[in-house]
């Protein structure tokens, strides 16, 4: 029940001898707003007893502000902000909105305190004569506070808090003013209104209104823009010009009519305005990675400043890990930092056309690469064939990352790229190259020893106990092959034997020493079929392990951001970059000078991009993807393409690492490379053991008999290939031979031509 007009007339009286009294101005508008105090318990005299002691302390006076994103360059990439904002100060305010703002919401503003008491008087008189809330006194001050309440909440708890009509909530706003009041000067307090006033439309401050409806800046505003501005602020919805342009166009001529009534206009002026049309011309601000030019690495930068934001805290469940990822979400979105990244615009343009040329955007094949920097680990583009977005065809999931970074936790298999691993870990036991195994199409290898991890023993190359059958991925690969030539023709048995060999516990420690750790954050699972790279993993962290190969073994974790600078000039705190020599710097130069082999006799034959240049294609089990990495000494790049519903469920069949994924890297390559110095990688001076190779005869063309005697003759053995391949070469007859150059000794591969035309070997590499 409301207290009778007697009662609420007695507390007005009670609250003016407050008034007179002490300084807790602040409990008249608990009659403004709440005019029927007397009857929630709380007694005039109880408000004012704790007025001042509340503690306003913890709110900040700047307002929430864009955080803008650069590339290497100096150039703007993206642009983060949850309200569109962009602080000025009083100098770059035009006159005319400063008087037509302080002449329609509260024209005293430089003659009262933080309470404007004739114009609280009065609203308390009329509101406690007609038992409700029919006028307001607030001032701008008070305004100003109450939007900086609520700016400064981080949670829908506190948004409600900080909205919500409750006494408490008017005090604690009142109590801010007058805090205001006392430690900040009339300017000072309009400037920061202005910065942070809703003016409608997404438009967040004076500067943000400025650019939005008239595209020009707050120093810029006329008149007749000025008070259209203004106007807005009542109701930011209802005045919104781009909504409802009858009532702001209304609404500004109320505004001109009082800055005329009080003398801050002529009448000449304000009719000359009042005739003039709105005259909008809008500008729409983008925001977020859907705006940017380089969306995936856009995205990559967001969630690492968010990981950086959240610091070392160790949630204790789901709910307190999303609650601090949304406190830091804000911290990045409102907080105006000046973010410079490592992007490389024209490395990104590189990877952009490449990753598109062979893959349509909006269907269910997807392409996505990264390139590192070696040396540094600085991500120079992040690419995806997709279009980045919510709608059809479209993801916003940052498919080339971990999700740590917005990837996928499944991520996507690594293929035979992750030979390599076990390939240094052989060198660095000090295995020679020449080591051989004879590899036949499939095999079964067992006796791999249980490694030091929470772990079972491995079943099938996976998780169990027993032994590991292991195939090539065509009938073509078998024979006897050593470090160079398993590499290079990317022979499953041969490495199976190679690792069990060096030991799968030590190949898998090599690669987690490259940085490699499954998508998901967790370590590698040290299974034999780790050699094959069946754990999930992305394609920014395997192009920073094939960059730390391409740095003759220096490793560096991959890292987007050079500098973020928050509005006070405050630097951020930015992870170190770590940077450590994981292999000796003679492994990885042999380790270099197989993989050239690659691009040149290899898997990747006629990949090669005009300069010296090291690489590995990879084909995921069961055709679940193709993979490409590959590097020259001042860059390194991965690439990956699958089926986006699934690669296990939707196998892209007949695709090898050098089918597509090798093209998009060349690509890549060629172009980020074009007019940079030639950079010849150093040549392993340690011997390592290697193939006394001599050339294989050419035997092109010629009846296999006569090939085999040849190459018998020569000092190898041969073998002759299940299937016939395309070639130019007359039906029957040799097509090529494989390799071109190996130890005598060595099985070397006859491969017969069909005599119908083509490249003269199987389609694509492994």
């Amino acid at each position: 029940m409301l207290p009778s007009t007697k009662a609420r007339k007695s507390t007005v009286l009670t609250l003016l001898k407050l008034l007179a009294a002490s300084a807790a101005a602040g409990v008249l508008v608990a009659l403004v707003v709440l005019p029927g105090i007397g009857g929630t318990g709380i007694t005039a005299r109880e408000a004012a007893d704790g007025f001042m002691d509340m503690d306003v302390a913890e709110i900040t006076r700047a307002p929430a502000e864009k955080t803008v994103v650069y590339d290497s360059k100096g150039k703007v990439i993206a642009t983060f902000f949850d309200e569109y904002r962009e602080n000025v100060q009083l100098e770059q305010i035009s006159d005319n909105i400063k008087k037509a703002i302080v002449a329609i919401e509260d024209s005293r503003f430089y003659e009262h305190g933080a309470l404007d008491l004739k114009g609280t008087i009065r609203a308390l008189s009329r509101n406690a004569t007609n038992g409700g809330t029919v006028e307001g006194g607030s001032t701008l001050t008070q305004q100003l506070a109450k939007n900086m309440l609520v700016n400064n909440t981080d949670s829908e708890e506190g948004y409600e808090a900080a909205t919500e009509a409750t006494l408490n909530r008017k005090l604690r706003e009142l109590r801010l003013a007058l805090h205001l009041e006392q430690t900040m000067s009339k300017d000072e307090i309009l400037r920061d209104y202005l910065n942070i006033a809703n003016f409608g439309a997404g438009a967040y401050g004076i500067q943000a209104a400025a650019k939005r409806y008239f595209n020009t800046t707050a120093a810029k505003l006329t008149l007749v823009q000025a008070a259209t501005l203004a106007g807005i602020t009542k109701n930011p919805y209802g005045y919104d010009p781009t909504l409802h342009p009858e009532s702001a166009l209304e609404r500004r001529n109320t505004v001109l009519a009082r800055m005329q009534q009080l003398g801050e206009i002529t009448a000449e002026e304000a009719a000359e305005a009042h005739d003039q049309p709105l005259k909008l011309n809008e500008f729409h601000p983008k925001g977020g990675c859907e705006a940017s030019s380089s969306p995936y690495f856009c995205n990559y930068v967001y969630n690492e400043m968010v990981n950086i934001f959240m610091g070392d805290a160790k949630p204790k469940d789901a709910k307190e890990k999303e609650e601090l990822r949304e406190k830091a979400r804000k911290q990045l979105l409102r907080g105006g930092y000046q973010i410079h990244t490592t992007l490389d615009p024209k490395v990104q343009k590189a990877a952009d056309q490449a990753v598109k040329y062979a893959t349509e955007p909006t269907g269910w094949k997807v392409n996505v690469e990264a390139v590192v920097q070696p040396g540094t680990g600085k991500v120079l583009a992040i690419s995806n064939s997709k279009k980045y977005g919510p709608g059809k065809g479209q993801t916003t999931i940052n498919l080339a990352a971990d999700e740590a970074h917005g990837g996928s936790v499944f991520g996507v298999d690594a293929g035979s790229t992750f030979k390599v691993f076990t390939l240094m870990e052989a060198l660095d036991q000090g295995l020679p190259i020449r080591t051989s195994f004879s590899s036949p199409a499939s095999t079964v290898v067992s006796g791999f020893p249980d490694c030091a991890y929470d772990y079972p023993p491995a079943v099938n190359g996976r998780l169990g106990g027993g032994s590991w059958p292991v195939a090539n991925a065509s009938d073509s690969e078998s024979g006897t092959f050593n470090m160079k030539t398993g590499t290079w023709h990317s022979v499953n048995t041969f490495y199976a034997h190679l690792e069990k060999e060096v030991g799968v516990c030590e190949a898998t420690e090599m690669a987690t020493k490259f940085g490699m750790i499954r998508t998901n954050g967790q370590p590698l699972q040290p299974i034999p079929s780790q050699v094959l790279g069946v754990n999930p993993i992305d394609m920014v962290h395997l192009a920073a392990a094939y960059a730390g190969i391409a740095a003759r073994g220096k490793y560096c974790a991959p890292n987007v951001i050079t500098s973020a600078v928050g509005p006070d000039g405050k630097k951020v705190d930015l992870p170190e970059t770590k940077c450590d020599q994981v292999v000796d710097e003679q492994v990885a130069d042999a380790t270099t000078m197989i993989l050239e082999g690659v691009l040149t006799q290899g898997t990747a034959r006629g990949l090669g991009i005009g300069r010296p240049a090291a690489a590995k294609t990879g084909t995921c089990e069961n055709y679940s993807c193709a993979v490409f990495a590959g590097y020259t000494p001042n860059l390194a790049a991965a690439t990956a393409y699958w089926d986006f519903r699934g690669g296990h469920a939707h196998p892209v069949t007949g695709i090898y690492g050098a089918t597509i994924p090798g093209p998009v890297w060349q690509r890549t390559m060629s172009a980020a490379l074009s007019g940079v110095e030639v950079i010849d990688f150093k040549a392993p001076v340690k011997d390592f053991g290697d193939v006394k190779e001599i050339p294989v005869p050419d035997v092109k063309g010629k009846p296999v008999g006569e090939a085999e005697a040849i190459l018998r003759e020569a000092g190898f053995t041969t073998r002759v290939a299940g299937k016939q391949v395309r070639s130019n070469a007359p039906r029957g007859t040799v097509a090529r031979v494989s390799p071109g150059r190996a130890e005598p000794g060595t099985t070397v591969t006859i491969y017969v031509s069909s005599g119908r035309g083509g490249g003269g070997g199987p389609g694509g590499g492994h």
